[in-house]
């Protein structure tokens, strides 16, 4: 069966391609494979040395309860047409997609990030690391508008200027 594997972390920019997975997957008559990845506290080297059995399990849980949280987010009672099938997987995020979207015939959907310099310096870029490793086709999504909105804001604050409610009406 034909699969449309797709990555999400509550930004603006996965439930674009949450959506365009959710497109993607009606017209191709495919299964919709939604992925949140986790890690444990301080990343798997800090696991080995503090996180114990349960710690981990609570991690997983609140993986589990934020992934409910986008799709109810993103679709409500669901998209038309197309059934999500949610998966938390223990991996860095680019890991878990191309783990994930093993089939040559799947198609992976990733948002295309931030372009600002220094969020790409601080973080590394999910969809680079998937078109670089993954088996199977790779649909990038730009970021919504309203990311770019949203960083104006962002940015604004982080300089302490002035907000001039009329930038916010069309």
């Amino acid at each position: 069966m034909r699969r449309v594997v797709v990555g999400v972390s509550g930004t603006p920019g996965s439930l674009a391609a949450l959506h365009r997975a959710a497109a993607e997957a009606r017209a191709r008559e495919a299964q919709l494979w939604v992925v949140m990845a986790w890690q444990a506290p301080g990343g798997e080297l800090g696991s080995r040395n503090s996180c114990n059995v349960s710690a981990l399990a609570q991690c997983r849980e609140a993986a589990a309860e934020r992934l409910r949280r986008i799709l109810d987010l993103a679709f409500g009672a669901g998209p038309a047409g197309v059934t999500p099938a949610g998966l938390t997987v223990r991996a860095t995020p680019g890991a878990a997609l191309v783990d994930t979207a093993r089939g040559g015939d799947d198609l992976l959907v990733v948002g295309a990030g931030s372009r600002a310099l220094l969020r790409r310096l601080a973080r590394p870029s999910v969809a680079r690391y998937c078109l670089a490793h993954a088996v199977c086709p790779v649909l990038t999504v730009p970021p919504p508008p309203l990311q770019a909105e949203l960083d104006a804001v962002h940015r604004r604050n982080l300089w302490h200027l002035p907000l001039d409610t009329r930038e916010l009406a069309p």
